[in-house]
């Protein structure tokens, strides 16, 4: 399993700061399963999209609990 490594949260309207870091922890993971994937013969761009699906699920289920 991979291990994440956040430190508190950025103060304010840190979106920026809060994108960067997440994009800096997952693009090597991400990168990992389409770079596997594709190795398996799928196509990229499909595996990228499936990946947005599911995170945009995840959104979208999370929202309706606050």
């Amino acid at each position: 399993m991979v291990e994440f490594k956040f430190s508190e949260p950025p103060l304010g309207n840190g979106a920026d700061d809060i994108s960067g870091e997440c994009q800096r922890q997952l693009q090597p993971i991400v990168s990992e399963i389409v770079q596997a994937a594709a190795a398996a013969g799928w196509n990229q761009k499909d595996v990228l999209l499936a990946i947005v699906d599911v995170a945009w699920d995840l959104y979208e289920k999370r929202r309706g609990d606050i």
